[in-house]
């Protein structure tokens, strides 16, 4: 496999998620070391040096901790300079542990390296590789997500996280982090099709 070569600076949490993107990346990979981010001020200098020149590209698990750390990351750093690329949930437990971790789901480290790939192009990180639909569709809009139920009613979380399962997204996504996804990876004709299916 060709290693993509990537401007931003990719955040991952751990030492063995960097030893996995070591693999398909050529670029920056930085270790967040959980939440040890939140405590470390001279990392997050860093972060933010690297997020003026290069930009971010931040890659957590998909678990409740990950988004954790995507949050707080956007919260320190000018959120327009932060891509995100999301990993799907996908149960199981890494070979080196003993048991899954407290969701059960797999971390970035035990994801096959073609999903992390594709979650990694669909972030809109230029690499050479264009994965951002083109054509003449206009952009997927909240008011779009209001109208097809995935916001303002009262199943609205059950029909988004259903909706994510079948595009392959972690269900933490909220509804305002999920449009840009959403707009990196289809156009919104193709949007009205996978919502009725």
């Amino acid at each position: 496999m060709t290693k993509l070569k990537i401007r931003e600076a990719v955040v991952v949490e751990g030492k063995y998620d960097k030893i996995k993107l070591s693999s398909l990346i050529d670029g920056i990979i930085i270790v967040t070391n959980g939440f040890q981010i939140f405590h470390n001020k001279k990392q997050m200098e860093l972060l933010r040096r690297l997020a003026d020149t290069r930009g971010l590209l931040v890659l957590t698990d998909s678990d409740g901790a990950g988004f954790q750390i995507r949050h707080y990351l956007t919260g320190s750093i000018d959120p327009a300079k932060i891509k995100h690329a999301y990993i799907p949930d996908i149960l199981g437990k890494e070979r080196r542990k003993e048991k899954p971790s407290s969701e059960g789901k797999l971390g970035v480290e035990g994801i096959p390296i073609q999903i992390i790939k594709e979650a990694i192009l669909r972030a809109g990180i230029s690499c050479g590789e264009s994965n951002i639909p083109q054509g003449s569709s206009r952009p997927i809009t909240k008011l779009d997500l209001f109208e097809t139920g995935l916001t303002g009613r009262d199943d609205s979380a059950i029909r988004r996280r259903a909706f994510l399962k079948s595009l392959g997204l972690p269900e933490h996504l909220s509804a305002n982090a999920m449009l840009p996804v959403l707009n990196s990876m289809m156009e919104y004709g193709e949007f009205l099709q996978k919502i009725k299916k």
